[in-house]
């Protein structure tokens, strides 16, 4: 386990400031359900055509823990229209990011996409979700391993001090289909030194692991591929998977998770959750 300590006095991000909407909330629209909230669109950027990440105004009430996700969504034709979403702000932060694929025919997400500053985003009060740090035990090193928007999760605990308490290192794999697709967790990675909470630790400590399927790139192919044929271990100069001090997170499409099980379960990991702490967990929650 780490020796690392944070000072007990955290730095806050500065308070957002809130754009007025367009038009006022809630207008024409039914009352809210009460598990549900109106919250204000604060930024929006768009990487590439089908990828894009925007963040809200928080409640001052909602708590959660890195690596959690939450129900957000729109009103269609006056009622809300939810899906799960990663959230990839830390638990400290005063604004909650998200980062979205536009899908093809997605009822939420065709039309999430036309969000700007100042619009409507709905979200419900209780977060959830496995990728969390209680559902581990303790080690060394830390494998979050991700495709597509299956790095938001990621974002978050990179950004979490506790990371860094538990686990002396961390590697963080993104794979997605071309190479511009990569370019959200970069600006993460990339981002970690400026961090009020981790830019102390994490460059020290995170390992950035980016590969693409469909296009060329400087690395190529899929990551359970590289893990299962000890490519990963040789770029990195590091030693292969060993449950005695490593552990997992795996959040993304629905094959790679499956896959992604079976290599971890044959090198002999145990797959933990909330309840019963192991060493690695996944996460089965999608947008569309």
């Amino acid at each position: 386990m780490s020796k690392f300590r944070f000072p007990f006095q955290r730095a806050t991000a500065s308070k957002p400031s809130v754009v007025a909407p367009s038009q006022a909330p809630g207008a024409d629209f039914a009352p809210l359900p009460s598990n549900l909230t109106a919250e204000r669109v604060l930024h929006v950027q768009h990487y590439t055509d089908r990828l894009f990440r925007f963040s809200i105004t928080r409640p001052t009430s909602f708590r959660f823990r890195a690596g959690e996700f939450v129900m957000i969504g729109l009103r269609t034709d006056g009622r809300p229209l939810l899906r799960a979403y990663s959230i990839a702000s830390p638990p400290w932060d005063d604004a909650l990011e998200f980062y979205s694929i536009i899908a093809p025919n997605g009822p939420l997400t065709c039309r999430l996409k036309h969000i700007k500053v100042g619009d409507e985003v709905l979200m419900a009060h209780k977060p959830t979700g496995t990728l969390v740090l209680d559902a581990l035990t303790p080690a060394k090193r830390l494998f979050l391993f991700s495709t597509g928007t299956g790095f938001a999760p990621f974002a978050s605990l990179l950004r979490e001090p506790e990371t860094y308490v538990k686990f002396d290192k961390v590697i963080v794999t993104h794979t997605c289909r071309e190479e511009s697709e990569l370019r959200y967790s970069e600006d993460t990675v990339n981002a970690l030194p400026d961090d009020p909470l981790v830019g102390e630790a994490a460059p020290l400590r995170v390992t950035r692991y980016a590969t693409c399927t469909q296009d060329t790139c400087r690395r190529a192919g899929r990551i359970t591929d590289l893990v299962s044929s000890g490519a990963m271990f040789d770029d990195l100069a590091i030693a292969p998977l060993d449950r005695t001090h490593d552990r997992a997170m795996i959040c993304g499409s629905l094959p790679f998770i499956h896959d992604m099980q079976l290599v971890l379960t044959n090198a002999g990991f145990v797959e933990g959750s909330n309840a019963s702490p192991a060493d690695f967990v996944v996460e089965k929650a999608f947008v569309g």
